[in-house]
């Protein structure tokens, strides 16, 4: 969180440095959950860049009450939403895709090893309603509080909390103990 406030300071006075560092930071935890919620590498990638272009064209003004994390998060879960609506189209649940374009190193043994396993979890990631999720990824991927999920949803925090829970719930008896933790 430090860190954090003292980054943002230096990008207030104009530090390319600070916004790599941000950027580097976040690159790969906003990825995976732009492409988790879209379902498309390709979207994610864009969503992810003009999240940090308004973010930049807004420094100035902006005052951090949270967690930069969170409330980057929360940016790239509302740009995902635009995009949603405005393609009316369900995401493919490409869970796999969205880790192996986060991970820096994705070794073949790496893919081999969790391979079936994502591609389970996403065949059941993508038959949930998309707001829960949506709870489940950004608790996980961004580690937003119910709270802040209730702020992004629109929602009560119980209601997030409930849409977390319910969601989990179908995971596990989907996968039925076929996904190891």
């Amino acid at each position: 969180m430090l860190d954090e406030r003292w980054l943002l300071w230096r990008l207030k006075r104009g530090s390319a440095r600070a916004l790599r560092r941000l950027y580097g930071k976040y690159e790969a935890d906003l990825l995976t959950l732009a492409a988790s919620l879209l379902g498309r590498p390709d979207q994610a990638e864009d969503v992810l860049q003009d999240v940090f272009v308004r973010f930049i064209e807004s420094v100035e003004t902006f005052e951090l009450t949270g967690s930069l994390k969170g409330y980057l998060a929360t940016c790239v879960a509302n740009r995902a939403r635009d995009l949603r609506r405005r393609n009316r189209s369900r995401p493919a649940g490409a869970l796999e895709t969205a880790e192996r374009i986060a991970s820096r190193q994705p070794g073949p043994l790496q893919r081999a090893i969790a391979g079936e396993q994502y591609e389970r979890l996403s065949g059941a990631l993508a038959r949930l309603p998309y707001e829960q999720q949506e709870v489940i990824l950004l608790h996980l991927k961004a580690d937003l509080t119910f709270r802040e999920i209730g702020q992004v949803q629109d929602v009560s925090p119980k209601t997030a909390e409930s849409r977390y829970r319910y969601g989990i719930d179908k995971l596990r008896s989907m996968l039925n103990g076929q996904v190891e933790p």
